[in-house]
């Protein structure tokens, strides 16, 4: 019954391949432009402040523009919102190409084509969330969630990699791939046949723009599980100062630094075929807490770590622990929300990533220019430990959630 399932779910499902090569390329896309655009970054100004705002300009339209894309994803075909979004993206990529080949990059123009990319992320992110309930069924959901997870880890690991040794070549060549493969998802996103999606046509109200908010505040397991990634990742946002460990720490240049970018996407690979084979059934509140308890603890290590072997390794434990975090919330989230709230409810649940992820990169850039990298990495794994204390008292019923199949209060 099992494999039949397995089967049905990852080999007979023509939607979820489409979706899966569309996820891998935009994953693969983000790493390698990271890698490219943080050391560019860097090696104009070797401030550990302006890797912070390159964190803080993809965030700022995720802000701006949070419930706008809510709204638009429960109300317009989201498949064509991912197919627009993946368009602009392609638009940008060929704008850095073109200007990195030029000698017109600078400082500034990073910042403007950084923020361009995070408004073509805030518009695609609550989509592209809402399409796999509507792909597959309920019951296939955590597999399917945990084999998307794994899958995307591949390109997670490669893009890094290959964006630090691409980037000796020259950072033209990052940007052109990375418009090519946009290009590709522009197109085969359009090829998903949705089986489950109600086009909705509610009016834009106050209300109606607010509703995500509201649906959220009145359910604790869902707050709790998207607040707890938001503090923690806040806090344990390491990954912000990889340049600089890279350059001045570790002293292993940019494909040292896309080693270290790879790594934790080898821990949550390795994780997430597990989680695709063997799916968490139990004791699912607690798992997600021990989870980032993890996280914070391999955040400290690298912290203090100079060397590359240790770093590494503790980068995979940080990746795999955050794997199984990203998995239970995301099963919570999408399994508590109705398909017609899916994409408020997905919006807010991004800001609340995207500030974990981008603002945290933000938080730990000022944090490295006032005390310095070390210290900064040090306070911010402190900080995420003691998130997941305050957490465990402030939502005990996400910690005594023991399955999925709840109410979402």
């Amino acid at each position: 019954m099992m494999q039949s399932l397995k089967l049905s779910v990852f080999s007979r499902n023509k939607s979820l391949t489409i979706f899966l090569i569309v996820r891998v390329f935009s994953t693969f896309v983000f790493q390698m432009t990271a890698v490219a655009i943080g050391w560019q970054m860097y090696s104009l100004t070797h401030s550990a402040f302006d890797l912070g705002l390159v964190g803080l300009f993809q965030f700022i339209p995720m802000l701006l523009f949070t419930l706008i894309v809510g709204m638009v994803a429960d109300r317009f075909n989201r498949k064509f919102i991912v197919c627009f979004s993946q368009a602009l993206l392609t638009l940008v990529f060929v704008f850095l190409a073109v200007s990195s080949g030029m000698g017109w990059i600078s400082k500034e123009w990073i910042l403007s084509i950084v923020f361009l990319l995070g408004t073509a992320n805030a518009f695609q992110g609550p989509a592209i969330r809402s399409l796999l309930p509507n792909i597959v069924s309920k019951e296939a959901f955590v597999q399917a969630t945990a084999g998307v997870s794994s899958l995307t880890q591949v390109a997670t690991i490669v893009g890094p990699a290959l964006g630090g040794i691409l980037y000796l070549l020259s950072p033209v060549v990052v940007y052109a791939i990375s418009g090519s493969f946009a290009f590709v998802s522009t197109i085969l996103i359009l090829f998903i046949k949705v089986t489950h999606k109600k086009e909705q046509r509610e009016s834009i109200t106050t209300k109606s723009l607010l509703m995500g908010i509201s649906f959220i505040k009145a359910r604790s397991i869902i707050l709790g599980a998207i607040s707890l990634d938001l503090f923690a990742v806040l806090f344990g946002g390491a990954t912000a100062l990889l340049p600089i460990y890279a350059a001045s720490i570790l002293k292993i240049g940019s494909f040292g630094l896309g080693m270290l970018r790879s790594a934790p996407a080898i821990g949550a690979m390795i994780v997430s075929l597990y989680l695709a084979r063997r799916p968490i059934n139990h004791a699912v509140g607690r798992s997600m807490f021990i989870a980032v308890l993890v996280f914070g603890i391999s955040t400290l290590i690298f912290a203090v770590s100079t060397s590359f072997i240790v770093s590494f390794v503790a980068l995979i434990i940080l990746g795999a622990s955050d794997v199984i975090s990203v998995v239970i919330r995301s099963t919570l989230v999408q399994l508590g929300t109705p398909d017609a709230m899916r994409g408020r409810v997905n919006s807010i649940t991004q800001l609340f990533i995207g500030t974990s992820n981008q603002l945290g990169e933000f938080e730990s850039g000022i944090t490295a220019s006032w005390f310095g990298a070390m210290p900064a990495a040090v306070l911010g794994g402190i900080g995420t430990i003691a998130v997941v204390v305050a957490w465990i008292k402030m939502f005990p019923s996400l910690y005594h959630v023991n399955k999925f199949n709840y109410d979402g209060k």
